[in-house]
């Protein structure tokens, strides 16, 4: 059996039943699995409609999981949690996202691996930087640590 590492995204912006946003992150990573390395918890702006404000972090876990594996026990972890789909980017809970995988790339119904929109989001990078800023993006090369640069630089206005 071949174990493989994960690179994990949680958020929250809802209180729910172990208490508040950073309470859910917190419990979340209890409930994974091979978890072996996490970040600070940090509190992030509100992406979209959302007017609460989130606390993000990042884990490292392995796991004998295949990428679709991953994807439905993380799945699992947020309905348990009281996870219901509804608005994009709107209040919730818990959110988990596979970021990276330490086997490259994974395309598949339903999932793309790394995360199709992780270079760009800074509420991911931070964490993240924090526990594997040496870890390569498997598209371009790039280490974590760079891409976070790029989101924090600063952009000319038009």
């Amino acid at each position: 059996m071949t174990t493989t590492s994960y690179a994990i995204a949680l958020g929250s912006n809802r209180p729910g039943r172990h208490g508040g946003p950073r309470d859910e992150v917190r419990a979340a990573l209890a409930a994974l699995d091979g978890v072996y390395a996490v970040s600070p918890i940090l509190t992030t702006a509100p992406l979209g409609p959302s007017i609460r404000a989130f606390a993000n972090a990042a884990a490292l876990v392995r796991s004998p999981l295949t990428p679709p594996e991953m994807l439905a026990r993380l799945k699992a972890i947020e309905r348990d949690f009281g996870r219901r789909r509804g608005r994009r980017w709107g209040a919730r809970v818990i959110d988990l996202d596979i970021v990276l995988w330490s086997g490259g790339r994974w395309r598949s119904a339903g999932l793309t691996v790394p995360h199709i929109a992780y270079a760009q989001r800074a509420f991911v990078l931070h964490p993240l930087a924090a526990i594997a800023g040496a870890w390569r993006d498997p598209w371009n090369g790039r280490r974590i640590r760079q891409l976070r640069h790029g989101v924090d630089r600063r952009r000319p206005r038009p």
